[in-house]
């Protein structure tokens, strides 16, 4: 087999020796050209096989997928077909996928559906470990590791360190921020929980000394997502996706896409209560969310 590289940008610095330069590899073996990104395994010289990979920016689920480990219902997490879409176009098997967020472990569960590597650092405990229990029933240890800390702090930077030295890396290759709605949903009484903030100001310089790890342990030339909504404070539009992806570019990160998808079906149900909600909306003259937005960015 014979491996043709175009080098004419700068390698990405991974640690494994499987790092390229973001620009497109040919694989020819024999007859057969197989032609990649450095940072995913989709053949663009047969992308109409690739229908199932989504390339607009409205993505709409009818329902949260179910199965494959992903059962544990914790209020606040993304769907399992979010993971599914963005590491078919931002990673490759055996890639580390870092998650910040990590809650109920969305992120982890499906690293191990798809051969992928994950380390995920949750602030509670005993949702870290219920975590640790899934993927130890999915048989992920090897492939997942999880770290219970703040992850702004130092602590949780040289855990993920620790992590990723196991899996032979020196950065990741995918960066995963899903980090609470401000105050809309409390989460722990902890103050360095994200969801106790104060005011929209301290969340957003809260997030982005969360985001600044992220920045700093992801491997230079891959991608990030962020995945946010909005909310209403006191019958004004909080526009915390936006004001979010200008704490991202001032660390560094170039913006590339932002995706609007549904919520509808994939929240726990309002019930009895979508109604009220309506009612709410015509009174106040404001409209009900029923998008959050995925943002895609890249560390250059």
């Amino acid at each position: 087999m014979t491996v043709q590289r175009n080098r004419k940008s700068r390698e990405t610095g991974a640690s494994t020796g499987s790092s390229f330069s973001p620009v497109d590899l040919k694989v020819i073996d024999g007859s057969a050209v197989r032609k990649t990104k450095s940072y995913n395994d989709i053949d663009l010289n047969n992308w109409k096989d690739y229908n199932h990979v989504e390339t607009g920016t409205l993505w709409t689920f009818p329902a949260r997928a179910k199965g494959n480990g992903h059962k544990f219902n914790y209020h606040g997490n993304y769907i399992p077909q979010i993971a599914e879409q963005l590491y078919s176009r931002y990673t490759k098997p055996d890639d580390t996928v870092l998650d910040l967020f990590l809650g109920s472990g969305t992120s982890a569960i499906e690293a191990i559906n798809m051969g992928r590597r994950c380390i995920g650092v949750e602030l509670k405990q005993d949702l870290a470990s219920q975590v640790e229990d899934v993927v130890k029933n999915l048989g992920g240890r090897n492939i997942v590791d999880i770290i219970s800390a703040d992850s702004a702090s130092l602590e949780a930077k040289q855990g993920i360190e620790k992590a990723l030295h196991s899996f032979g890396r020196q950065k990741a290759q995918f960066l995963v921020l899903h980090p609470p709605y401000a105050d809309i949903i409390k989460f722990s009484n902890k103050i360095e929980d994200l969801s106790n903030c104060d005011s929209t100001e301290e969340f957003l310089e809260m997030f982005k000394a969360v985001a600044k790890n992220g920045y700093d342990l992801l491997e230079n030339g891959r991608y990030a997502a962020l995945i946010i909504g909005d909310k209403y404070t006191k019958g004004e539009l909080t526009p915390l996706g936006f004001l979010c992806m200008q704490k991202m570019n001032e660390i560094g990160f170039k913006t590339k896409s932002i995706i609007i998808k549904n919520i509808e079906g994939n929240e726990i149900g309002k019930g009895r209560t979508g109604n009220l909600w309506r009612y709410r909306a015509l009174a106040g003259g404001f409209y009900i969310f029923k998008h959050e937005y995925i943002m895609i960015f890249e560390k250059k």
